[in-house]
Formats: structure tokens, sequence, C-alpha cells
């Protein structure tokens, strides 16, 4: 059974920094395309940034410059940087591993969430 943990969340000020890990458990992320996704109150989730298997990241407008994705496969671990952090970057921040099979399918695997909150 695939299991993704995410740590790192808290409340920051303005202008601060937060670390996102995401540990997996299950299988290997080695193959696998991560994601870090987030949802702000009455809003609808949003991707903020993936990161393929051979290092190849995507990230959101809103975000370009101030966050960054990596991935560390021997750790079976990926991390969301995030630097400038600002009031709209308040949210929950989940983990999502997809694993692409044949076909055009996909598997999605989540964390449970963990709460970025950006306030003076």
């Amino acid at each position: 059974q695939v299991q993704l943990v995410e740590s790192g969340g808290g409340l920051v000020q303005p202008g601060g920094s937060l670390r996102l890990s995401c540990v997996v458990s299950g299988r290997s992320i080695s193959a696998l395309i991560m994601g870090w996704y987030r949802q702000a109150p009455g809003k609808q989730r949003e991707s903020v940034a993936t990161i393929t298997s051979d290092g190849s990241t995507n990230y959101i407008e809103a975000v370009k410059g101030r966050f960054t994705i990596s991935r560390d496969n021997t750790k079976n671990t990926v991390y969301l940087q995030m630097n400038s952090l600002k009031h709209e970057d308040t949210a929950v921040y989940s983990c999502n591993a997809r694993d692409w099979r044949a076909g055009g399918l996909f598997n999605d695997y989540w964390g449970q969430g963990t709460q970025v909150t950006v306030s003076s």
C-alpha cells in the first residue's frame, strides 16, 4: 500500500519561508511523477508544482521564482521549498504521486495534507 506523509507546514509571516516534505512508503518514487497541490478555503484544488522522474519541473505562474520542487529518490522523498511567502499562499498543501500505466491510465496517490498559513 502506497502512503504519502507530508510535514513542514505551519504559520509564517509574509516574506518568510517554509520547506514541505513528503515521504512515500510502499513503493519507490523513482519512476513516478511527483507533485504538490494546494487548496485554499472556498477554492478548487490546484497544482502548484510537479517534477518528473528525470527531474523536469513545472510551476504555476503564481509561484515561479519563489517555490522550488525537488526530489530525493534515495530517501523516497519530495520537497517543496517555499520562499517569499504571501498571504495568498495560505492553503492546505498535499503531495501527489502519479503512476502512469499502459493505455493512458494512471493511479494517483495522495497524502493527508499540511496546512500552510501566511499571516502577520
